[in-house]
């Protein structure tokens, strides 16, 4: 097990860190880089009190935003708009247009933006060792 000066602790098949050990400040914590994540992307946003991201879409990857602190405002290009909260989750496809905004004016709003392209695997956990019965 090594950690580097990052925080991120690796293992033989593994990688983990805190939010907080991969960056300060607002803007974006790139996990899929600090973490050495090869199959989808994944970054964390911090977005300071009443600051809104701005309006996009993608070519490709559908995104799923998981909110993790704070309160947030998901607008969509065809008007409509989502108060999300702590634990709430939006899925937008690539060519949707989106901006996020924070609603607080005091705190700032944490969220997790993972993406990807090529379909879902399906279920593939098998037990391991004792579990499985070996």
């Amino acid at each position: 097990m090594a950690e580097d000066p990052t925080g991120v602790v690796e293992g033989e098949g593994y990688a983990v860190a805190s939010l907080d050990d991969l960056g300060e400040g607002p803007g974006f914590r790139k996990i899929r880089r600090a973490l050495g994540v090869e199959e989808f992307g994944v970054n964390a946003i911090v977005l300071p009190p009443s600051i809104e991201s701005i309006r996009h879409s993608h070519e490709r990857q559908q995104e799923l935003y998981f909110v993790h602190s704070g309160r947030i405002a998901i607008e969509f290009g065809d008007g409509t708009s989502h108060e999300l909260g702590p634990g709430s989750v939006a899925r937008v496809d690539a060519p949707t247009v989106r901006r996020l905004r924070n609603l607080s004016d005091s705190e700032d709003a944490v969220y997790l933006a993972v993406g990807a392209q090529g379909g879902y695997v399906g279920r593939d956990g098998r037990p391991a060792g004792d579990e499985a019965g070996d």
